[in-house]
């Protein structure tokens, strides 16, 4: 009798369970139709978010028809409304309006991740977010809107709440973009508001002089330990009751992970992410499976946990969809690892800075970290080649190697 494997989600993790499910089928000299994998997600494509930052956001997709086909990975298009464990199935809805009901024998949640925005007064109305591909394109629209306005203050100042990694992309990227478009003399301001004492918090202290002098190199300010209190359409008002004049907020400061854990048992962390077992599965729920930014999963025995990148996603993905497909296969499943952790952060038009390990050892910046960071975004974490052969080794090499 044919079983199947229901993934939620086309984002890295998604993309990364197909193929280690396939790869695993492959393998083992299993049928398409003996054992189905099934992507669900709004279209056949992954969005390349670390990349929503730079210039020309709606470029940044990847379409994924022609490498699901040489896997033979089917997809239906639409979103999950709801996940029936005790029947074994989900409901999609279609952008047409009409639901269906998909049965699973096994499921992997890969449904991602949204930007949090908190309840602050004229956010949702004047405040611009930035996390998924329809808001960036939005916030461009904007940016290129601004070239019409009077060339006043606020014009040319943007306000970017949050001093993490994606505030500081942000922040470091706008100075260049707006030049471009309101021109090479305008007097351009960026202000990062932000509650923590240092910008880039979650990376401690080591990488902290080289990013705030580059901050300084680009003339971008920081007001640290204040708060966003309000918006307008005429600027923001701070925590300490302080107002800057802008016509762009760009709100950068948390995610959490997609509504859909909520539908499953067991605990979850101040994020969302169902808190897993060493092999990924949800406990309380033995025929599911989460990964990506919808799973708290330890990364080592030093007791880490993945964070919400692509970085970690591409591996928790090859690691869900081999074992999903293992436990239907009568294999056994593996314990996910990731015991190397690197960043790569990009600090403007000419610099950034990379680091390893949970400490954030500096290991290279400047050019040649701009280098490794421009390899990142326009190399490896795209989608491989649409054939088999290649697409396989990619999954195992995300599995199995580390940087």
């Amino acid at each position: 009798m044919s079983k199947n494997i229901l993934i939620i989600g086309s984002g890295f993790a998604g993309m990364m369970a197909a193929l280690g499910a396939s790869r695993l089928r492959d393998e083992k000299g299993v049928s398409p139709e003996d054992l189905t994998i099934t992507v669900v997600s709004p279209a056949p494509e992954m969005v390349i978010r670390p990349r929503l930052y730079e210039p020309h956001p709606h470029e940044m997709v990847a379409p994924l028809s022609e490498l699901f086909a040489a896997t033979d990975i089917l997809h239906h298009q639409g979103n999950v409304e709801t996940i029936d464990r005790d029947a074994s199935c989900v409901t999609v809805l279609s952008s047409d309006g009409a639901s269906a009901i998909f049965p699973f024998d096994r499921l992997i949640l890969a449904a991602g991740s949204d930007g949090f925005t908190p309840p602050i007064p004229g956010l949702a109305e004047f405040g611009f977010a930035a996390t998924q591909l329809a808001e960036a394109v939005a916030l461009d629209r904007h940016l290129h809107a601004l070239a019409e306005k009077p060339s006043l203050p606020a014009r040319n100042t943007v306000v970017v709440g949050g001093a993490g990694f994606t505030g500081l992309e942000f922040a470091t990227e706008m100075p260049a973009r707006l030049r471009s478009i309101l021109g090479e003399a305008a007097d351009i301001r960026v202000i990062i508001v932000d509650r923590s004492e240092h910008v880039a918090p979650a990376m401690g202290e080591r990488p902290r002089p080289y990013i705030e002098q580059k901050l300084r190199d680009l003339g971008i300010e920081t007001r640290m330990s204040l708060g966003i209190a309000g918006l307008d359409e005429n600027g923001v008002t701070l925590s300490d009751g302080s107002r800057i004049e802008t016509s762009t907020v760009i709100w950068s400061a948390g995610m959490r992970a997609s509504a859909l854990t909520a539908q499953l048992p067991g605990e979850r962390d101040n994020l969302g992410r169902v808190i897993v077992d060493p092999d990924l599965r949800v406990p309380g729920a033995p025929a599911i499976f989460a990964t990506g930014d919808t799973a708290k999963a330890k990364t080592d025995a030093a007791g880490n946990y993945a964070a919400m990148s692509c970085q970690h996603a591409r591996r928790l993905g090859a690691f869900a969809g081999h074992n999903a497909a293992a436990d239907l296969l009568g294999e056994p499943t593996l314990p996910y690892d990731q015991p190397a952790y690197v960043t790569c952060l990009d600090l403007g038009p000419d610099t950034a800075i990379f680091t390893r390990g949970w400490d954030s050892q500096v290991e290279v910046t400047g050019a040649d970290a701009k280098g490794i960071k421009k390899e990142i975004n326009e190399v490896w974490i795209y989608p491989p080649a649409a054939d088999r052969s290649a697409a396989y080794e990619n999954v195992l090499a995300a599995r199995t190697i580390d940087f």
